[in-house]
């Protein structure tokens, strides 16, 4: 079984993210960043705050940035054992150039263009502090299924195509190099006593993860912060996967029926939370292409509940910065 679920990894699936302020959320990631919002939805666990997604043109797997709205949540206070930045590929380095302006322009939070992880990359912030940086894909390969949103304010030749390097700090950098390699066999490319990068599909960043270690006391998760990571997987049967985590001793949630994609979700030594997603059936499950995102949709177990749900939510347009 294990050199079976070996050979299924195939990058990142989504991140999930905190905001306190669903419509200048909107607004930086729509209309600054140029991403579709793919659908409105809400938390499933708790049904009185937004979900929100941005990708491509269907939110494909490996594209997808979401964000539990929490109007009350407060500042995040920056530490370790956390996912602590986000990478977003563009094409080329000419795309860098364009994205300093245009983050200048909109008076994005930016460095200067540097390296990160052995790319070309410039870093910035979105205005809750999430770190992000942009990385020139350089003509590397993209998942097949990755589909442009044409009707983006982004240039064709400058757009986001998806998510890159992953970054996570913790205290542990051995232990959690164990788990990539021991449960998902990712390939680890680069190794100090202080980092770590590895691939879920060798020499491709889409995949990427980077690990760096730094003592210190815990991230405290607020605005701008990273909830966790979801690792994409082949198929649909995600059984296996949990005996494997359960096997290794590692705490799980069990398969959970996300109605988009089915989920598990467990925390490693460092208690940073990882979730395991299978593909399918996706966003088009209860909307046409041309609707995603356009609507607020409800997994088929909480329809029943709309007007009480609806009643509780302020409309994203009419938020305020």
């Amino acid at each position: 079984m294990n050199g079976e679920i070996r050979k299924m990894i195939l990058g990142h699936h989504h991140i999930s993210m905190y905001t306190r302020n669903a419509g200048s959320n909107n607004h930086f990631y729509n209309e600054i960043l140029g991403l579709r919002r793919v659908k409105v939805s809400v938390n499933q666990d708790d049904p009185t705050m937004y979900h929100l997604f941005y990708g491509d043109l269907i939110g494909s797997p490996g594209t997808e940035l979401s964000f539990f709205e929490i109007p009350t949540i407060g500042s995040t206070h920056r530490g370790t054992n956390a996912i602590t930045q986000i990478g977003l590929l563009v094409p080329s380095f000419e795309s860098l150039l364009y994205w300093k302006e245009r983050l200048s322009q909109f008076n994005v939070k930016h460095g200067e263009i540097t390296t990160y992880a052995g790319h070309d990359a410039l870093h910035f912030e979105d205005p809750e502090g999430l770190r992000l940086v942009l990385l020139n894909n350089n003509g590397r390969s993209i998942p097949d299924e990755w589909q442009a949103w044409t009707d983006s304010v982004v240039p064709e030749e400058n757009r986001i195509l998806g998510m890159g390097s992953i970054e996570i700090t913790v205290r542990s950098l051995d232990s959690i190099s164990k788990m990539l390699e021991n449960i998902f066999n990712y390939t680890n490319v680069l190794r100090t006593e202080k980092e770590a990068i590895y691939q879920a599909v060798n020499g491709e960043v889409f995949g990427e993860i980077v690990i760096k270690q730094l003592d210190g006391p815990r991230e405290r998760p607020g605005k701008g912060s990273i909830h966790h990571l979801a690792i994409r997987v082949e198929g649909t049967d995600l059984q296996k996967w949990d005996n494997k985590i359960k096997a290794a001793g590692y705490r799980s949630t069990g398969v959970v029926d996300r109605y988009y994609f089915n989920s598990i979700y467990f925390r490693d030594e460092n208690r940073v939370m990882f979730e395991i997603v299978s593909d399918g059936p996706g966003f088009t499950a209860d909307s046409t292409v041309a609707e995603l995102g356009t609507k607020l949709d409800l997994p088929p177990f909480l329809e029943d509940r709309r007007a009480e749900i609806e009643a509780n939510l302020i409309p994203i347009e009419e938020w305020k910065s």
